[in-house]
């Protein structure tokens, strides 16, 4: 170790090559939105607390064991977020995005999300998430729609494992004839002190229990999807249809709660099998009170958060064959003053065209230099010496099959573009 200073425990990181990856699905996510007609969004990585206690629940792990909040000089409580959506929706209401075009208004963002966690594999206490988010409509198309981006998404990384989980959670018509059923259920259930307070609070919640003790006894339990009104049932039965009709296959799950409180009809998550206690990559759902619990005019909305660490993961787990864009194609190799100084001029040429392309540096002699053009992994070398600008021609080699031909230095550029592209 060259230093005695550590990233603190549970962030996760990411350097080359691993990182060149991460960035990769990144920006295949960001094509997908683009192409879906969502707007970036860069936000705040704090916030009011009250956005997290009024927004996220109170009764939720996040926001009663999660949050990192502190006090700023002035005296007002902030807190690095947790999770996306409140923030996204604050931002859209604070900036009256909902009232400059049609709606949903439709918006993505990515970054680091913050959870006081023990850590592990595939649980982190800096983390990182897609967020996708559509403020404005009822429509089921729109629920449908932001279900089929993440799992096009998946499927243009290669990952073939991925299970789409699918419940509905009703709304504020039936879900109080519900939760009255369900908390009579629970109070009879051997519970410890602070399952049972979270009964009064959100008895959803206690159905997102993993405990196995629980778990058993939450055999029995009643199910939202046993008591949707009219209305929820048809939105469900569209949005399982529209799936149907896109060819995105789903289970219906309805212990599917997850874990926060402000999920309303639609709640989905996505599975990776292969990943153990931490196999839930990404999810979502829909939450048409939210904007008034943070004070806003009534908005519905509906969006998902993609766990990005845990989406390498499961590349990793699975072997699939996405990979990233090599960050080096074609490596020069200058052997001499005048070389180097014509090399960085090609070498700017080359990457003007849109090829990768680096150089060997500090005179290094042809033995050292092709070795950097090895760890490189670019698929091409071009060996320049004093003797071929004297004739105008350089050497390309192909790093893969080995073979080396000379070439014009001035069709270097369309040479090795075409060859490139093969």
């Amino acid at each position: 170790m060259s230093s005695s200073f550590q990233a603190p425990k549970g962030v996760s990181e990411y350097v080359p090559p691993r990182a060149d990856l991460f960035y990769a699905i990144r920006e295949a996510f960001a094509e997908q939105a683009r192409l879906a007609g969502y707007g970036y969004l860069e936000l705040a990585v704090f916030e009011d607390t009250n956005l997290f206690r009024r927004g996220v629940g109170e009764s939720t792990d996040v926001v009663s064991k999660e949050m990192y909040t502190f006090e700023d000089r002035g005296g007002r409580s902030l807190t690095l977020r947790p999770e996306f959506t409140a923030t996204v929706l604050r931002s859209v209401l604070e900036n009256n995005l909902h009232k400059q075009g049609a709606l949903p208004v439709k918006v993505w963002t990515s970054g680091p999300a913050f959870r006081a966690e023990r850590p592990q594999q595939g649980r982190y206490r800096q983390f990182y998430q897609l967020d996708l988010e559509a403020i404005g409509s009822e429509d089921p198309q729109v629920d449908a729609e932001t279900i089929a981006i993440a799992a096009n998404w998946y499927r243009s990384l290669g990952l073939t494992r991925v299970r789409l989980l699918l419940n509905s959670l009703g709304c504020r018509e039936c879900r109080p004839a519900y939760r009255a059923l369900l908390q009579d259920f629970l109070r009879r259930l051997d519970l410890d002190e602070a399952t049972r307070a979270r009964i009064e609070i959100n008895p959803l919640r206690v159905l997102d229990d993993k405990r196995p003790r629980v778990r058993e006894q939450l055999a029995g339990a009643p199910l939202m999807a046993d008591h949707l009104c009219a209305a929820c049932k048809d939105h469900h039965d569209r949005v399982r249809g529209l799936l149907a009709d896109l060819g995105i296959g789903w289970e219906d799950t309805p212990t599917l709660v997850r874990g926060l409180d402000y999920y309303t009809r639609t709640t989905y998550e996505f599975d990776h099998p292969m990943l153990g206690a931490q196999s839930g990559i990404g999810g979502g759902g829909r939450y048409d009170g939210l904007s008034e619990d943070i004070g806003g005019p009534p908005l519905p909305g509906i969006g998902f958060g993609l766990g990005l660490d845990r989406t390498v993961l499961a590349l990793e787990a699975e072997g699939a064959a996405f990979a990233a864009k090599p960050r080096c194609e074609v490596f020069g190799v200058p052997l001499g003053d005048a070389a180097e100084r014509a090399m960085f001029a090609l070498v700017a040429e080359l990457r003007g065209a849109g090829i990768a392309a680096d150089m060997a540096f500090g005179g290094k002699r042809l033995k050292g230099a092709m070795k950097d053009a090895d760890r490189s992994g670019a698929r091409y070398a071009v060996i320049l010496g004093e003797r071929d600008i004297s004739d105008g021609v350089a050497q390309v080699k192909d790093l893969t099959e080995g073979e080396q031909t000379a070439v014009p230095l001035a069709d270097i550029t369309p040479t090795l573009k075409e060859r490139l592209s093969r």
